[in-house]
């Protein structure tokens, strides 16, 4: 993001529908060229982790860790960058978004030092998310 063109947004909340505990080393994502997506009220997007935090467009995604699928409280944007939290614990920040799922749900990748799953970060269903610029 060029902060020279990014005014303030408001944060994008929303609470977990779905925890989900697997993670894959060959997962063949790819890193869609926007930096930003806009996210719709009671959508649901699905949160990735990854430690591969190559932000560059088609950038492959392979090693991942899934935390679960959050449904969106509010429109608004959701910009690489923004720190990621879940029940008050920071996760990581987002580094993009993969669409192959997409128009269903956009994967939401995070990066992070290791990959997650939600269990591991305990997680647990209507927990909150939530998505916004770096303090």
């Amino acid at each position: 993001m060029n902060p020279a063109e990014d005014g303030g947004k408001r944060t994008v909340s929303g609470s977990l529908v779905k925890i989900l505990i697997h993670r894959k080393e060959n997962r063949g994502m790819r890193l869609e060229e926007y930096a930003s997506r806009c996210v719709r009220r009671e959508e649901i997007h699905e949160l990735v982790t990854t430690d591969q935090h190559d932000t560059t467009p088609g950038a492959r995604v392979d090693r991942v860790g899934f935390l679960g699928f959050v449904e969106i409280e509010a429109g608004g944007v959701i910009d690489r960058g923004d720190e990621v939290w879940a029940n008050g614990r920071r996760v990581g920040t987002v580094l993009g978004f993969d669409s192959c799922h997409f128009p269903n749900h956009y994967n939401v990748l995070i990066a992070t030092e290791k990959t997650v799953t939600g269990p591991e970060l305990g997680l647990a269903p209507n927990m909150e998310v939530r998505f916004g610029p770096t303090h």
